[in-house]
């Protein structure tokens, strides 16, 4: 691996201490030009090309880079493109390589550079900072991809100015900006709230205030899609093992798809027919009555996972993949039988940094795409998703007379008004039932 020379370091480092990027993304900043400027010199590429960049990017990708490496290094390289582009000058032998180099760049070659965003302060620190914040307190990745979507849109709603010097009259001009505007729903506009408040808190290090004058897009609640029995069976006929299986737990447990999908194998407890939710929605856990009925089908389930555990030993591979800090407080745990996904994925996953496989569970689109095949085969006249099964399951415990609250237990809801907008999907179970004026006989 070559040296920067001195003259390209000392300017890229000015440069990013002009633009107020972190001391700890800096190291990182600087290994990926460096990584970039050796991959340049060895494939003989020119260095402030598009071209370039995107075969840089895919060689890491072809590496095994995760996703956010390769954004990282994608930033790395475009922020030194940034420079040049600032200081209005080619890079020439002596800025960017070293007298070993067999390879420079020619200053009339770069015709198809990079085209760098409006001038505006840099924001990359503040989505390194974010996810950093969000790890530390092991938030899901559907909130870390949630709260930087909303950033973004702020972002570009301030137009890239320094963040910070952001306020909250800006939070609030964006807010009533996507409610007139955007006319976007109640929950997009509360979760963009609690995307900026998460900002402020916890990557700007501000108060966030309280937010007034606000104008606050019109809350809707609206009546979830709920199947028959008959539907749900002819639904199920159309699936092959195990997305069969899959949705008799997501409709016999009420079960969320991420919850159904992070099932391992100790969540099963036959002797006393409860499955056992770990880290639902909320980072809360709960349990549920297993259907008997599922008893030799799940058996069948289990005979796979062994069977697939043991090819997986044999091929010595590093384990499942375990959550948070599982792996240092359970050194031997992934390769344990009761800790394997009770729906392992397909195939392994590599984990470059490691050099190791690890299993995941059943990616969520699959099943997804499996349920959107059987509704259209079974000739359901229903918009029907993963999450329709659990409205079926909450709606027909209603219709057997079940209490509400014991199904705001079975679900997992922190309020019982979550639970009543089931009250909607069936008709009432009072001694009384309520009936139309016209099936009724009025006098006069």
């Amino acid at each position: 691996m070559i040296q920067l020379p001195e003259k390209l370091l000392s300017a890229y480092n000015r440069f990013m201490n002009q633009r107020n990027i972190p001391q700890d993304l800096q190291s990182h900043y600087r290994k990926w030009l460096r990584y970039y400027v050796d991959f340049c010199k060895k494939y003989r590429h020119p260095y402030t090309t598009t071209e370039s960049l995107a075969q840089f990017i895919s060689k890491l990708k072809a590496k095994g880079q995760s996703d956010l490496l390769r954004q990282q290094a994608q930033a790395a390289i475009k922020f030194y493109f940034e420079m040049l582009r600032v200081k209005n000058q080619q890079p020439s032998a002596d800025t960017i390589t070293e007298t070993s180099m067999t390879t420079e760049p020619t200053p009339a070659e770069p015709v198809n550079t990079i085209n760098i965003s409006p001038p505006g302060a840099d924001w990359r620190w503040v989505y390194v900072k974010l996810e950093e914040q969000i790890k530390v307190r092991h938030y899901s990745e559907k909130t870390l991809k949630s709260y930087r979507y909303w950033v973004r849109h702020f972002q570009s709603f301030v137009k890239s100015c320094d963040a910070a010097t952001v306020d909250i009259e800006r939070v609030k001009a964006f807010l009533t900006f996507l409610a007139v505007e955007r006319k976007v729903s109640a929950s997009s506009q509360n979760q963009a709230f609690n995307g900026l408040l998460f900002l402020f808190r916890h990557v700007l290090g501000k108060d966030f205030g309280k937010v007034d004058g606000v104008v606050r897009a019109k809350q809707r609640r609206n009546i979830p899609t709920v199947l028959s029995r008959a539907e749900i069976d002819r639904i199920i006929a159309e699936l092959k093992p195990p997305y069969s299986l899959i949705v008799q737990l997501l409709y016999g447990c009420g079960l969320r798809l991420f919850e159904c999908l992070k099932l391992r194998i100790f969540d099963l407890d036959y002797d006393t027919g409860i499955l056992r939710i770990h880290d639902g929605k909320g980072k809360k856990d709960r349990s549920v009555p297993l259907p008997d009925i599922l008893h030799d089908t799940l058996q069948k389930q289990l005979q796979i996972v062994v069977e697939l555990h043991e090819h997986d030993l044999a091929a010595n591979y590093a384990g499942v993949f375990m959550e948070g800090r599982l792996d240092n407080k359970y050194p031997n745990a992934a390769k344990e039988f009761p800790w394997q996904w009770l729906f392992p994925a397909r195939t392994l996953t590599f984990l470059p940094e490691e050099g190791e496989h690890r299993r995941y569970h059943l990616h969520e689109k699959h099943v997804q795409n499996a349920i959107r095949k059987a509704v259209k085969k079974a000739a359901i006249p229903k918009r029907a998703t993963a999450h329709t099964f659990r409205h079926s399951y909450a709606s027909h415990l209603l219709q057997a007379n079940y209490d509400i609250r014991t199904i705001q237990q079975l679900l997992g809801h922190a309020d019982v008004r979550t639970t009543m907008i089931y009250t909607h999907t069936t008709k009432s179970t009072t001694v009384k039932d309520a009936k139309s004026p016209l099936d009724l006989q009025l006098s006069g």
